[in-house]
């Protein structure tokens, strides 16, 4: 989500509402196009929900920048303004201390208060939830989201969700038939959607509801540890509602028009939708996506530690690589490790260089579109993919950003960091990937006999070669040569190529890699590989 361009003014539509571009984002802004046309609302409300107990993710990143996607879309369709709500749901009560955080004996003395009333382990903000808002916040503005962000503390204690929360006090029976039907025996007998804090603990009791009055707009309930009986109101930040109810109140409070969630909140986006429509209001358009995998195809999980981290994806690949790859598919299960990284990189860099040669009308259904916010700068263009910039390292044993480049200055004399930036970020990144990553899984297999012929016959060809010969020229060479060997398929003569020659699995298109390289680098390259051979050794 980098240079963002500006969010334009309400207009005229950029594209038609009736003509679609065939990508999810405007898929999914079309449905929210009906809905404001049937609703008659000129504003549409986006909205994102964070739990803030812990520190924002990899999962928070998706979520924020499809939705953001969705919203520019939107514009495009409609030329009419939006707004996005990152709402922090940081009145919930504590329910265990993160494994992350310094003074845990302090933080286990208020287990069960808000967040937002709870001391800051950290010593740098007011309250625990007010440190872990300023980190979510931190965190979107460092990705160029353009967002209000929302405090469900503020909202509850301010009033914002006192007509709502009132008519949930009026609905309460209502919902409770919804929500019991879902719980087992013993939750069945004391479910409420109401909370009430505790004004003496500060703690959010989930207790029995004892009576109501809907008159008096309060709620009558017995501490069970105490035996004291309790009215409290359901206005002012009195109570906390309980997540399908709360989120349904959110929805019909603020009039949110629009969002999406994990797959594993099917069944809760159901269940808050049938209490949204109790209270009066029409549920928001929603979208799901698939979670994300690890390398085993084993679901995710903060507790495991078993994910890759948004600071260690960026220690490694620009951050439009990370929108690159949440942009894929987002309906289908996703595996997140660190092989996944190169392949991101380069379909952005491949969808930048489309964006930059297409028409207005393909360009929208351009991922990098959607990822620079309607505006592709020319200094997204990088002439070398990562994948072959981490081949040329792993060749040289690259250390310094230096080396590279005087290989990449004889294949493009003009290049330079200030010409191109982009590159330049490639080549300091694929340093760093290759010592972590490469270096030590190089694996130097040695040639069958087919293999061997084929290798010399390479070598015997590139001898004879110019040394200006171009990448394709060079390509079709190593087409004729794998045809002219009896390999069952050009792809196990490239396979040799790379897992002879560069101890690497797999790699790019190897007739660029030559002309990068250089002809007379490769041929000594070859020549290497064969005394390897020859004298009995890997490495």
């Amino acid at each position: 989500m980098s240079e963002r361009a500006p969010t334009p003014p309400a207009a005229a539509p950029a594209v038609p509402a009736t003509v679609v571009p065939k990508s999810w984002p405007f898929e999914e802004a079309a449905k929210l196009v009906e809905r404001m046309q049937k609703s008659g609302k000129t504003t549409a409300l986006f909205e994102t929900g964070y739990g803030p107990s812990g520190l924002p993710h990899i999962g928070t990143f998706g979520e924020v920048a499809r939705t953001s996607w969705v919203r520019r879309a939107f514009t495009e369709l409609t030329g009419l303004p939006s707004r996005l709500l990152a709402f922090s749901d940081d009145m919930d009560g504590l329910r265990k201390v993160p494994d992350n955080v310094p003074n845990k004996d302090m933080l286990a003395e208020h287990l069960g208060k808000p967040l937002t009333r709870i001391p800051d382990p950290f010593g740098t903000h007011a309250s625990f939830g007010a440190h872990n808002n300023a980190r979510l916040q931190a965190f979107l503005d460092g990705f160029g989201f353009d967002y209000e962000f929302a405090s469900a503390s503020d909202y509850y204690a301010s009033g914002r969700f006192d007509a709502a929360l009132l008519q949930i006090l009026a609905k309460h029976d209502e919902i409770v038939a919804v929500i019991k039907p879902t719980l087992g025996a013993e939750r069945q007998a004391t479910y409420s959607p109401f909370l009430p804090v505790h004004p003496r603990t500060g703690v959010v009791m989930q207790v029995v509801i004892d009576r109501r009055d809907v008159d008096a707009g309060t709620i009558f309930w017995t501490d069970p540890a105490t035996g004291g009986k309790f009215e409290t109101p359901v206005t002012g930040g009195a109570v906390k509602c309980q997540w399908k109810a709360d989120w349904a109140m959110r929805w019909h409070a603020l009039g949110v028009d629009y969002e999406m969630s994990g797959k594993d909140l099917i069944d809760s986006v159901r269940l808050s939708g049938r209490i949204c429509r109790i209270l009066g209001s029409k549920p928001p358009v929603g979208f799901t996506y698939e979670l994300f995998l690890d390398e085993q195809a084993q679901k995710i999980s903060k507790s495991k530690g078993n994910g890759l981290g948004v600071e260690e994806w960026l220690r490694y690949a620009p951050p439009e690589s990370l929108s690159q790859y949440m942009f894929n598919q987002p309906q289908r299960a996703k595996r997140l490790f660190f092989d996944m990284i190169p392949k991101a990189v380069d379909e952005y860099i491949t969808n930048a260089a489309k964006a930059l040669g297409q028409t207005e009308a393909e360009r929208i259904a351009n991922p990098a579109w959607h990822i620079h916010a309607g505006y592709v700068p020319n200094s997204a263009h990088s002439p070398l993919s990562f994948a072959m910039l981490l081949n040329l390292a792993s060749v040289v044993n690259a250390e310094t950003p230096d080396i590279l480049w005087g290989f990449i200055r004889r294949y493009s004399p003009d290049a330079s960091p200030d010409s191109m930036p982009m590159l330049a970020r490639l080549v300091d990144y694929a340093l760093v990937y290759y010592r972590d990553f490469i270096a030590p899984k190089k694996a130097f297999r040695l040639p069958d006999a087919t293999e061997r012929a084929a290798l010399e016959d390479l070598a015997a060809t590139l001898a004879a070669c110019p040394a200006e010969a171009s990448a394709e020229d060079l390509q079709n060479l190593l087409y004729d040569i794998g045809k002219r060997h009896p390999f069952a398929e050009l792809r196990a003569w490239f396979a040799c190529l790379y897992q002879v020659l560069l101890g690497q699995p797999d790699g790019p298109r190897f007739g660029q890699f030559i002309a990068l390289y250089g002809v007379a680098e490769t041929g000594a390259l070859i020549r290497t590989a064969l005394e390897r051979q020859a004298n009995g050794a890997t490495e």
